[in-house]
């Protein structure tokens, strides 16, 4: 298993602290930036209604309830057909230092381009920007075109009850022989390259709980989906969204 080090891209970065949700109120100072993002707000039926903070859309109301934007899961298979997974940082607002699929985020309002709805191409361009974030992956290693857009997940956890998630979340998967890996520590604290007969093994073994979303995946389509890995058109669906009990 890789543990991220100490290597940070640049100077930005160097504003990552190490405390965790439950060592101090105070959140981490990128993560406390980051909730001035604007997320896209839609309905049930992922039709977009407006805008909101990110801090507003991960915030627990006085209803008990979180409101629905748009986000979306990338899986990046290598050629081998091996997943790479990730254990968020502890400096996560939601799900910290849980296991979760390779990236998962939101397209911005504010970023021109993402808030474009054909063929899912805003949420495809939001991605490749959050990989970079997150992983290091360069932009110029990733064609749009080379996401594969398989369906929509809607999902609501609410967390620890003052911050959770409420999401229609796009499925990308992904599938590269070689990229450039170099994970944000602000983001993440260790990645791990699993193939699918060892991912029970490894879930088992890896002492972390998982996001919520990634759960649901894992049980109701993730193995269909890598057992087609190389057909995925055989399982693709994108006029319903998946509403999972």
């Amino acid at each position: 298993m890789l543990k991220i080090g100490a290597r940070i891209k640049n100077a930005v970065r160097t504003l990552t602290s190490s405390s965790g949700r439950n060592a101090s109120p105070k959140l981490a100072p990128l993560q406390e930036a980051a909730l001035e993002e604007r997320c896209i707000l839609v309905d049930e039926f992922d039709k977009p209604i407006g805008g909101a903070s990110k801090r507003n859309c991960h915030k627990v109301n006085a209803d008990g309830d979180v409101l629905l934007h748009r986000a979306f899961s990338i899986f990046l298979f290598n050629n081998s057909g091996d997943l790479l997974l990730q254990k968020r940082s502890a400096n996560k607002i939601t799900f910290p230092s849980y296991y979760t699929n390779t990236c998962c985020s939101h397209p911005l309002m504010e970023i021109p381009g993402e808030n474009e709805e054909t063929d899912a191409i805003g949420v495809r361009r939001a991605a490749r920007r959050r990989l970079f974030y997150e992983l290091g992956i360069p932009t110029s290693e990733i064609d749009l075109n080379e996401f594969y857009y398989l369906t929509r997940i809607h999902y609501h956890a609410l967390g620890d009850g003052t911050w959770g998630e409420h999401e229609i979340d796009y499925v990308l998967f992904l599938q590269k022989n070689k990229v450039t890996l170099d994970p944000n520590p602000d983001e993440i604290s260790e990645i791990r390259w699993v193939s699918k007969s060892n991912i029970n093994n490894f879930l088992n073994d890896c002492h972390a709980p998982l996001t919520p979303w990634f759960q649901l995946i894992l049980t109701h389509r993730l193995p269909l989906w890598w057992d087609n890995l190389n057909s995925l058109h055989k399982v693709q669906d994108r006029d319903t969204i998946q509403r999972f009990t």
